[in-house]
């Protein structure tokens, strides 16, 4: 049975846990507001560059561009986003879960499939399970910057174009509201066929230099990075918001436990006083006998 003693140091053990998950809390929800702000103004960029793309792209111009032309599904390219760091709650193994299980389809469809990882926690995973990766890319949870996002999208493209990988798959977490996000599973390469929206502002009315094509060109890799940009900055923002809501549920624990531990220790306090005072009249009766 425990005494006093070890329950007034448990107790004292969890106030002290109880103040780090708050504090952390209070952390997570200064960084979760920042990477909301800079996802929210991420994606009427990305919505306006699909627009711009649609008012250059003709039919014949869409078919001709090497990043849009589908090939035989064969060698697939899974990218999974997941955090450096831990206690999220299940940030990263909803992710993992599902990225596991996709691939796991397209290996039953006969297809070789290889990952890569953005992340400490899906690193580790794959390594601990002899999963060979074929690129890595640690280090940026909490400081994303447009950088990240042009070297992932300069490898993916480049490994695309020579044919290595045959699709491309981002897998990540989109975020909804502060305790919901969302596992999304999105095609990056081939890009879908942009097709010419209705009502569309005429191209025809702009002069284009060098020319329409040429803009097009380099719009399209452009639209790679700001698709992956933007799924870096939906998984940040998701993953804040998970460490807060763990965090939270974390100190609402720690302050329920710190109520049965101080109920614990008042009824053993009560038991031992009750004790005392029986030994105490035990004495006072012997000593009259």
């Amino acid at each position: 049975m425990a005494t006093l003693r070890d329950i007034k140091r448990r107790i004292k053990a969890v106030e002290s846990t109880s103040k780090i998950t708050k504090a952390m809390k209070m952390v997570a929800a200064a960084k979760f507001r920042k990477a909301q702000q800079r996802m929210l103004e991420m994606r009427p960029y990305a919505e306006r560059m699909s627009q711009i793309l649609s008012n250059l792209s003709t039919a014949a111009e869409s078919r001709s561009h090497p990043l849009l032309e589908a090939r035989p599904r064969k060698n697939i390219e899974v990218i999974v986003l997941t955090s450096d760091r831990g206690l999220c709650g299940a940030f990263n193994a909803n992710i993992i879960k599902a990225a596991t299980r996709y691939m796991a389809d397209l290996e039953k469809d006969d297809m070789k499939v290889g990952p890569s990882v953005v992340g400490r926690k899906a690193r580790d995973y794959f390594r601990r399970r002899s999963v060979q990766m074929r690129k890595t890319w640690t280090g940026i949870s909490g400081k994303i910057s447009y950088a990240n996002a042009q070297e992932i999208a300069a490898d993916v493209i480049e490994n695309y174009l020579s044919e290595t990988v045959d699709e491309v798959v981002l897998i990540y977490n989109e975020f909804k509201t502060v305790v919901s996000q969302q596992v999304v599973i999105s095609r990056l390469l081939p890009l879908a066929p942009i097709e010419h929206e209705e009502g569309a502002m005429p191209s025809q009315n702009f002069v284009f230099e060098p020319s329409r094509q040429g803009i097009f060109s380099s719009l399209v890799p452009k639209n790679v990075e700001i698709q992956i940009f933007r799924a870096l900055l939906e998984s940040q923002a998701s993953e804040e918001a998970a460490r807060m809501a763990a965090m939270e549920n974390a100190t609402k624990s720690a302050g329920e436990m710190i109520d049965r531990l101080t109920l614990q220790f008042n009824k053993a306090r009560q038991a031992s006083i009750t004790k005392e005072l029986m030994d105490i009249v035990g004495g006072v009766e012997a000593l009259k006998g």
